[in-house]
């Protein structure tokens, strides 16, 4: 539960599919939680737990180089002018849609600007607009290991593991040419969340050529909607409503 109203609570509702402006002007008004109905089954309560199968990521939208002398380094303070949500089914894909999203002159998780080795290891230590992509020339350069990053930024093990497995993926095609993508690779690039036109980089063809090629071996996108009944934590909105938590 967010206590702000902030750009996180409105993300947070697309993201979950829970209205939570709705359910929180009716708990002030106070109506118990238990009494807030689904408005889209009519069968359930607003405390239902969460059942997602997806993953959700949320990436600020720093303007750092539109202003001289602007400090990089990013804080408590709020220096994003915005922010983009995206979904998919892996860490690994809705991270390189929300990369792309950003800013369209970034094409994923993979280096965007060269960093010589002591501008890599600051970009590593002190957090700014560019640490992810200094997080990926590390990678895909095979300078730094994955424990060796996680010293030096305090990353989780598990989120700096997703980064590894987009460029492992990466690591694949970039030896094999348009014929020798079959259909087992492609798909996995896919789930990494590689697009048509960072598939063509990598390969040395085209985006029109991997989109037939994608095409031809079965591998579409699909298009589905985020459920309603999906809720924010069960204990916090029992407290807010006075209902005993359940064991």
């Amino acid at each position: 539960m967010n206590p702000r109203l902030s750009r996180s609570s409105a993300l947070a509702s697309k993201a979950t599919g829970y209205p939570l402006a709705f359910v929180a002007a009716k708990l002030c008004l106070g109506m118990p939680v238990n009494e807030v109905q689904n408005a889209v089954t009519k069968k359930t309560q607003a405390f239902f737990e969460p059942s997602l199968d997806y993953i959700v990521t949320k990436i600020p939208r720093w303007d750092m180089t539109k202003f001289q002398g602007v400090a990089t380094n990013i804080g408590s303070a709020m220096k994003s002018v915005g922010e983009v949500m995206s979904i998919g089914r892996t860490l690994e894909e809705s991270l390189q849609k929300a990369i792309r999203m950003v800013d369209p002159s970034n094409p994923g998780y993979q280096p965007k600007m060269h960093f010589t080795k002591e501008e890599l290891l600051e970009e590593l230590k002190v957090p700014t607009d560019r640490r992810i992509f200094a997080i990926a020339q590390a990678m895909h350069d095979k300078s730094l290991s994955v424990s060796e990053i996680h010293d030096i930024t305090k990353i989780d093990h598990w989120f700096l593991r997703r980064c590894e497995a987009i460029v492992k993926t990466y690591d694949l095609m970039k030896n094999k040419t348009l014929d020798q993508l079959d259909h087992a690779l492609l798909l996995e690039a896919k789930k990494n969340g590689y697009s048509d036109i960072q598939i063509a980089g990598c390969v040395g063809s085209t985006e029109d050529d991997i989109r037939a090629k994608r095409q031809s071996l079965g591998i579409t996108p699909k298009t589905k909607q985020v459920s309603y009944i999906c809720s924010v934590t069960f204990a916090v909105s029992c407290v807010l409503s006075n209902v005993p938590y359940p064991a």
